[in-house]
């Protein structure tokens, strides 16, 4: 009669694990990262010391809710990197990842943030970021880059992904589709392009000198 008892709280454990995470997804998607915990209790039907038993800072909370988009996202960046063609392979990144992003809005803000203490997700876009830089490069010395693109065209390419509401996943990521082919189609180069404004962050000037 005992024997089943530490498999049956193992069980209630993870499942408790679980609805936190996808509560806490949710809420991160549509209200950021500033969601107070407590509401990320309620929303996942437990209370919050097992909230907190499991995830004692919200750092953890939201480092752990995104794990599994932060690994994506290297995957792409990677794929993309090791691609002969740089353009080839910009165009891959650039696609890929607006689709992932479109798919969870949440994991948009996690990653455009800077929520203290989520030193996962910094590092994975400081990744992300440094490696685009190099492939960038590659893909201007190609020349089928225009000359003038920033780091920073990426950063307001997912401000603007992130802008596309649906009522469905299904009918975001396709618009994010056809968002990243207009988005591709502006950043190949092409003597038809007019000269750019200025960017409005410098943000990403570090990563770009060290993709050079």
């Amino acid at each position: 009669m005992t024997d089943p008892l530490p498999h049956t709280l193992r069980s209630d454990a993870m499942d408790n694990r679980e609805r936190i995470l996808d509560a806490a997804r949710a809420l991160f998607s549509t209200q950021g990262l500033n969601v107070p915990m407590r509401e990320i209790a309620r929303r996942a039907g437990v209370g919050p010391a097992t909230l907190y038993r499991r995830f004692p800072t919200k750092q953890m909370l939201v480092t752990e809710a995104f794990a599994d988009q932060m690994r994506a996202c290297r995957a792409i960046v990677d794929e993309g990197c090791v691609d002969p063609d740089p353009w080839r392979g910009l165009c891959l990144v650039i696609e890929k990842i607006c689709e992932l992003h479109a798919r969870d809005r949440g994991f948009t803000e996690a990653f455009m943030s800077a929520f203290p203490g989520v030193t996962d997700i910094a590092a994975g876009r400081e990744y992300t970021l440094k490696s685009v830089a190099g492939l960038a490069h590659r893909a201007k010395e190609a020349g089928r880059l225009r000359p003038d693109f920033v780091l920073d065209d990426l950063i307001l390419m997912l401000m603007a992904n992130k802008g596309i509401h649906a009522t469905t996943t299904t009918t975001r990521v396709m618009a994010s589709r056809r968002f990243a082919g207009f988005v591709i189609q502006a950043f190949q180069a092409s003597d038809q392009h007019s000269p750019l404004p200025p960017t409005a962050w410098p943000a990403s000037a570090e990563a770009e000198e060290g993709g050079g």
